[in-house]
């Protein structure tokens, strides 16, 4: 059971309290882009062993997105940010640098 705290509002709870929305900090094609760039938008997703950043939804609180990095072979939440950063933030990266020895944000990025 993954334990998630969002960061808008503050609260803790069980991710029956929150919706997984899939991967986080893809670009998004507008108008006018290729074909390709809207398949690859569409049906390329990661799907790392290991460390993985996600968009979820507190469903049933404040109601906003969210950001979160946890590991997917061990459910460890690495922490949690808002929505609206374009990339992890620094310290989140080097706290799990720390844990995961060799591991970088921009190699995955």
């Amino acid at each position: 059971m993954l334990i998630l705290t969002c960061p808008v509002c503050g609260v803790t709870a069980e991710e029956t309290e929150f919706h997984a929305g899939g991967e986080a900090h893809l670009k998004r094609f507008g108008p006018g882009s290729s074909e390709q760039d809207f398949e690859e938008y569409l049906f390329m997703r990661e799907n790392p062993r290991g460390v993985h950043f996600e968009r979820w939804r507190h469903v049933y609180g404040c109601g906003k997105w969210f950001h979160a990095a946890r590991c997917t072979t061990t459910l460890e939440v690495f922490g949690t940010y808002p929505a609206q950063t374009l990339e992890p933030p620094a310290d989140l990266c080097k706290s799990i640098s720390k844990k995961r020895p060799g591991w970088s944000w921009r190699e995955f990025s």
